[in-house]
């Protein structure tokens, strides 16, 4: 009763004078049907949900701020806990607009690189989402199943990065290292793996009747309102519009190589499902025709005034040392001007606008982020379903509470 009260003067006249037999239902802030922080007040009538107030804020990081105080390469490590699901996504987002603020050209072996780590993220984001869907619904077993092999991509990232989660992929004019010997072979075993288990994973939960039954025509919206909300990513795609930034504004060299934008019909939380499942193929096509082309060459453009130089170099030549000291002291300028880049992550179109005034750090960084958008329909989505059903929208959505909270 106490929190009931408490929630009722919250959100002022909204949930005052409830109906008899209506009850309030607090799922959040920390709940565990829900994924991160988040909340959602329910007003229900026995199991049908009449009205929902959603509530941010929760883990609220103030990135955009510390984006006018950072650099242009410290910012590099808010990017990464923005969607701590695929991490570097975010970071070649970011360096990605750098560098079209700055007009700098980075070699071809680059930009290959970028692409299959990009794909490769996007599966660990896909897996995990339609992996903790089914557990969200009771069906653990399929997130066990492909566990493994998200543990294999992480591990080439470790190789790569020297970090699993936090990678921090990327620097303004190339890559902070170059490519292990192994990476493409190792990648070409994960790749073999996962087909097949991928295959599995759907006749092992998707095809499974409960499932089916629990996610087909739930939390629906028509293409109309998905694009009136905002919608990108496949949350957009499942409503059945072929809308991808790799095809639609292609970045990077995603107009050079043969990939099919997947489609669902009635954007329901099944469809989303479908949708993810079949991107995960479609971003190992995508790496087979990268992966053994990767040309030789630099792993940075010739920019030193933005690129820190080797270590070695640094300690016995005395223009790299002052390359070094004005890059650590005085940062990365970028011309004045307003800027917006926005590339496909695995949730969506991430995009980012930055006012420059030619100093070191941003005057101003906002983050386009997909989640925010999906998270506004959730009201729609879920009146008039059942309590139940609010967990599987909420689950296929794959709101991600650090993209949310920017």
């Amino acid at each position: 009763m106490v929190m009931y009260e408490k929630t009722a003067e919250h959100f002022g006249k909204k949930f005052k004078d409830l109906p008899e037999g209506h009850l309030l239902v607090n799922l959040g802030p920390s709940h565990p049907a829900t994924h991160g922080i988040l909340q959602n007040v329910i007003q229900i009538d026995g199991e049908r949900v009449v009205d929902t107030e959603s509530v941010i804020g929760y883990v609220h990081r103030c990135f955009e701020k510390l984006g006018e105080r950072y650099d242009y390469n410290q910012f590099l490590v808010c990017t990464d806990r923005m969607n701590y699901v695929s991490t570097p996504l975010n970071n070649i987002g970011w360096i990605l607009t750098v560098e079209k603020m700055m007009q700098i050209q980075v070699p071809e072996r680059v930009t290959y690189v970028r692409m299959i780590i990009s794909e490769l993220s996007r599966i660990m984001d896909h897996i995990i989402c339609n992996g903790i869907m089914g557990v969200d619904l009771g069906a653990f077993s399929g997130l066990l199943h492909l566990f493994h092999h998200r543990e294999n991509i992480y591990q080439i990232l470790e190789k790569l990065t020297g970090a699993r989660l936090t990678t921090t992929f990327c620097r303004v004019g190339g890559m902070e290292r170059d490519i292990y010997p192994e990476f493409q072979s190792e990648i070409k075993t994960v790749i073999k793996g996962l087909k097949p288990a991928l295959d599995e994973f759907q006749d092992l939960l998707i095809r499974n009747k409960i499932f089916n039954e629990r996610t087909a025509g739930i939390g629906g919206l028509s293409a109309d309102r998905a694009i009136a909300y905002g919608f990108s990513g496949p949350n957009l795609r499942a409503a059945g519009v072929p809308w991808d930034v790799r095809k639609d504004d292609p970045y990077m060299f995603y107009d050079k190589v043969d990939f099919d934008i997947p489609v669902g019909e009635d954007g329901s939380a099944l469809d989303r499902t479908l949708v993810r499942m079949e991107e995960m193929r479609q971003s190992m096509r995508i790496i087979e025709q990268l992966i053994d082309g990767i040309p030789e060459g630099p792993y940075h453009a010739d920019v030193p005034h933005t690129f820190l130089p080797p270590k070695d170099r640094v300690y016995h030549n005395m223009e790299e040392l002052i390359y070094h000291f004005k890059i650590i002291m005085h940062g990365v300028k970028v011309p004045p001007g307003e800027y917006y880049m926005s590339t496909e992550a695995a949730n969506g179109e991430l995009g980012f606008y930055v006012v420059s005034e030619g100093e070191k750090s941003p005057w101003r960084v906002h983050v386009r982020r997909p989640c925010f958008w999906y998270y506004q329909a959730f009201p729609e989505l879920v009146k008039g379903g059942l309590l139940a059903d609010t967990i599987a929208t909420m689950s296929s959505l794959n709101v991600i509470a650090g993209e949310l909270d920017c």
